[in-house]
């Protein structure tokens, strides 16, 4: 639906000699019109401190209370807020989980589980010059709470905004003229069916007066779908980077001129000198192009990635790696604190001098972007928490709202089948044959591991991880990888040194979006992929160092066995290559003390 001007009416009425009748199809469109504004009003909320100072926007987007808004609008208030709906009432909302890079953070109303929503839309369908509504509370003019309104059009799609400060940085957000003003940052914008492909955050102000002259920035929603199951994780979510940077070799290439040796774009064959055709299903022509792309995804996503060689296309899927160091992305928000801006509603504009240029800033920035962070690095300590608001809420290093990560945590095990298949304190013994009739035996206890197949037979140590090694020659950390999920179904998350929830990323064939449970045990990292439909544990990969490449197995076609459901499949791979295929023909567990003399130095020997 396209809004029909209203200056037809007006033209259509200077034009007769009589009394003007408004065409039917005018008034169908502006009621359809005033449909669509009483409709995303219901979702669209203001958003203040605990003590009900500040301002900003948001918009809900579940019946149980999940609302988007600004990084930098959170950032000063704290774990906690009040959040004002356009019925006039007002909740207590907690905070979930940041995305400080890409100005994005997820909060949630408490006191109803039936909140109006906001349907998302696909902002990759806008056009420019469709027809977009901007909903929020610009000046903190709504004292009832009911969002201002204002109408544009799309000026622009894959903008790139340079990072505003150290930090803040918007790739491939939609431009609007509509009005986006201090107060509007956090709010929707919206299709012109009145479906959520954006949310507000940036816009060019006058010097004086900060009012929008009609260049506003909206982070694209398409981007934040990536993000939401990490945010929903309760963490401070990094973006991603290639480990490798491009520059322009002309004719619409792009070319690769410089490689991180670490990289998994290096180990997928990419090579200095490469032209990069596509990345992720876009064309890439510019290295401002795959700026823009690669903004929209988080660290650890893998993406399908096209290069040229001599004339030769190859085609790899690349896993993305942090965009940040350890303690990067900490330290640039301790350095967005230590020159806060000032948010307050600012002064009735005065004249602009002739030859003063607008300026592009943040329409909203935090007085003191605290949000996530020890407290030793803000300087401050977190207020009281209202009572409802300290019930959800867990404070933990690199974590917005460790409670929700825990919830998590423990919504995955309950739902996956295999939880507590094992009793840890026995030795597992798994018998199976390999796609040639071979047999496949594969032992695993708290000390010691062996595996027996056609190639022969290796002993693990695992004493420590480190013992073990990366063993069976070829597979990356078989036995390590199996002596992970045998403890992850034996005793869960409490059996590792550190756990938490990842989000969704894709993984295994076509690449689909699969729960991600991380474990960290003596410094080594086991990611495990449940599916989100069937909530079996379906995969894992198991790093033994940072350089290389993990330990990939895949688990299929489950069956019962003794009151759980473990995979009948096993397809263990090592990078590009496959180590081991083979089915299952037995589980059994055994006591430890019945377990066969450990072998050392986890070597790998043949039968007599």
């Amino acid at each position: 639906m396209k809004f029909m001007p209203l200056l037809l009416i007006a033209i259509l009425a200077v034009s007769s000699n009589t009394r003007a009748e408004v065409p039917p199809e005018v008034l169908e469109a502006e009621a359809a019109r005033v449909a669509v504004v009483e409709k995303i009003s219901r979702s669209t909320v203001a958003i203040f401190d605990s003590k009900g100072q500040g301002g900003g926007s948001g918009v809900i987007i579940s019946p149980d209370g999940y609302a988007l808004t600004n990084f930098h609008v959170t950032a000063p208030c704290g774990p906690a807020m009040k959040v004002g709906l356009n019925d006039g009432k007002l909740y207590d909302a907690v905070l979930v989980g940041l995305d400080p890079p890409g100005d994005v953070a997820l909060i949630k109303l408490l006191g109803r589980d039936d909140f109006p929503t906001a349907e998302l839309g696909d902002s990759d369908t806008a056009q420019v010059g469709d027809s977009v509504i901007v909903a929020g509370n610009p000046f903190l003019l709504a004292e009832d709470y009911h969002p201002t309104i204002t109408f544009g059009i799309l000026s622009g799609t894959h903008r790139y905004q340079y990072p505003a400060g150290t930090l803040l940085e918007y790739a491939d957000c939609l431009q609007t003229d509509a009005s986006i003003n201090p107060g509007n940052s956090g709010g929707p914008l919206w299709d012109a069916e009145g479906r959520l492909i954006g949310i507000n955050g940036r816009g060019s102000f006058e010097k004086r007066g900060r009012v929008n002259v009609g260049v506003g920035y909206a982070i694209s929603i398409n981007q934040i779908k990536h993000f939401l199951s990490h945010l929903k994780s309760g963490r401070v979510v990094d973006h991603a980077t290639l480990g490798a940077t491009v520059a322009s070799a002309g004719e619409g290439r792009v070319a690769i001129d410089d490689l991180l040796d670490d990289s998994d774009a290096y180990r997928r064959g990419i090579r200095y000198g490469d032209y990069l055709s596509s990345f992720a299903g876009r064309d890439i022509t510019t290295a401002n192009v795959l700026k823009n792309v690669l903004g929209i995804y988080p660290a650890g996503w893998r993406v399908p990635v096209e290069f040229v060689r001599d004339g030769q296309v190859f085609e790899a899927n690349v896993r993305l790696a942090s965009l940040h160091g350890e303690g990067e992305l900490e330290t640039l928000i301790e350095q967005e604190a230590q020159n806060p801006p000032d948010i307050q509603p600012p002064a009735p504009p005065e004249e602009k001098p002739e030859g003063d240029e607008d300026k592009s800033e943040d329409a909203d920035k935090p007085k003191l972007p605290r949000i996530g962070l020890p407290e030793a690095l803000a300087g401050v300590a977190e207020p009281k928490l209202p009572p409802e608001v300290e019930k959800l809420y867990e404070k933990r290093s690199g974590f917005a709202n460790y409670y929700f990560n825990r919830q998590a945590q423990e919504q995955l095990a309950a739902d996956c089948p295999e939880w507590g298949a094992f009793d840890a304190t026995k030795q597992l013994v798994i018998t199976g044959v390999d796609s040639l009739e071979h047999e496949v035996l594969a032992e695993s206890s708290a000390k010691a591991g062996s595996l027996r197949s056609v190639r022969g037979q290796f002993f693990a140590d695992f004493t420590t991880l480190a013992a073990a090694g990366d063993g069976p020659p070829g597979s990356g950390g078989m036995m390590a990888a199996v002596h992970q999920w045998h403890k992850l179904l034996g005793e869960g998350s409490k059996g590792f040194d550190e756990a938490f929830y990842l989000g969704q990323l894709p993984f295994g064939a076509g690449l689909r979006l699969h729960d991600c449970l991380v474990t960290i045990d003596e410094g080594y990292t086991t990611h495990f992929y449940f599916d989100p439909d069937t909530k079996h544990l379906v995969g894992m990969e198991h790093f033994t160092a940072d350089d290389l490449d993990p330990c990939t197995i895949q688990f299929s076609r489950f069956e019962k066995w003794q009151g759980a459901e473990l995979p009948k499949l096993w397809v263990i791979r090592f990078g590009d290559n496959a180590f081991m295929e083979f089915e299952v023909t037995s589980y059994e567990e055994r006591d430890a003390a019945a377990a066969a003399p450990e072998a050392v130095d986890g070597k790998e020997a043949t039968d007599d």
